[in-house]
């Protein structure tokens, strides 16, 4: 019997569906999408989890239209703004990850006024994947370490590990991806490598409290190996 999950990894997925079966927009999808979010993340805390980490936007979406891409702009910076006061009363610590490129400066102050005000605190960790691609991160890292000088001969797993962009991130125990989809897109693969994943076919808006416990038992029933 394994004991509940320490750091949790959602895959957000089925907003534009959700909408678009109940004759909505694509930003209403989103909107439900980002309470479900807030939700989500209370759920954990009251449940022990220490890290909770969201796909919340990927480097192949700004392939998105015009629209739909400013709209999903014009909430991240709206929820930087907004809820730094939840992050603070809930003592949150705020981490983003992914690359900075494309996001206004505006949003990358608001980013950085976030993670400096959130990151004394220890209990929790709200880590948000923005702009963020899971080869885009380990070829950022092997970049980096041939950067540093680091002969090659003292290049190990702890070194890429280290320079990934959130350093020594602690692997996810469980992935859970909602909208009946089966696969990671891209979604931490260093740190996945010994995740346990679940699928769920609700799209992300329809998620339940309920939901998050029954994956959680699933979780508790399974035998971590880890290779060994």
């Amino acid at each position: 019997m394994t004991q509940g999950p320490h750091h949790v990894a959602m895959i957000m997925d089925g907003n534009r569906r959700w909408a678009k079966e109940r004759g909505l927009s694509t930003i209403d999808g989103h909107k439900a999408g980002y309470e479900t979010m807030k939700k989500v993340g209370d759920w954990c805390i009251d449940r022990g989890v220490k890290v909770l980490t969201v796909y919340a936007f990927s480097t192949e979406n700004w392939k998105r239209s015009e629209t739909e891409v400013n709209f999903l702009m014009l909430l991240l910076e709206t929820a930087l703004e907004k809820e730094i006061e939840y992050f603070l009363t809930r003592q949150i610590r705020l981490r983003i990850i992914g690359r900075r490129e494309g996001f206004s400066k505006k949003i990358l102050d608001l980013i950085d006024n976030a993670e400096k005000e959130t990151e004394h605190f220890q209990d929790f960790t709200f880590c948000i994947c923005l702009n963020y691609g899971g080869r885009q991160e380990i070829t950022d890292a092997v970049k980096a370490i041939v950067t540093s000088g680091i002969s090659v001969d003292e290049i190990t797993e702890d070194t890429v590990a280290s320079h990934l962009y959130w350093s020594n991130m602690p692997g996810p125990d469980l992935i859970i991806r909602t909208s009946g989809e089966e696969r990671l897109s891209g979604f931490l693969l260093w740190q996945a490598a010994y995740s346990e994943l679940m699928w769920m076919k609700k799209y992300w808006p329809d998620l339940e409290e309920r939901d998050v416990d029954a994956s959680f038992e699933r979780f508790a029933e399974r035998s971590r190996r880890f290779g060994k």
